[in-house]
């Protein structure tokens, strides 16, 4: 099982976690929502929980919720700019489709 995140997100990551004075890393979660069945759901953590499954890649923690880890195994972030938008693009190999927004996917 695995997780992991570029350089620029890893940069973007840290930056973020600066800014708000500290933290331990990225949460990443999934939840039901969105037209595709799951969406991703994103927080800074100040501390892990016991559900939580931590992964280090490019220098920063990932911690992922035991219960979404199946749904993102393998998947990497990345992040983007795209036109006036920027932000965090998931590469999931365990998403079958994703909606025209990028915001959920299925398995």
């Amino acid at each position: 099982m695995s997780l992991s995140v570029t350089p620029r997100a890893a940069a973007r990551i840290r930056k973020a976690l600066d800014q708000r004075g500290g933290g331990v890393g990225l949460r990443v979660a999934v939840k039901t929502s969105g037209c595709s069945g799951y969406a991703y759901a994103l927080e800074f953590a100040d501390s892990a929980t016991a559900d939580d499954v931590s992964f280090e890649s490019e220098g920063v923690q990932l911690l992922v919720e035991a219960r979404s880890l199946p749904l993102v195994d393998g998947t990497q972030l990345d992040w983007v700019r795209e036109g006036l938008n920027e932000g965090f693009k998931f590469s999931n190999p365990n998403a079958a489709a994703t909606c025209g927004c990028g915001e959920s996917f299925a398995v």
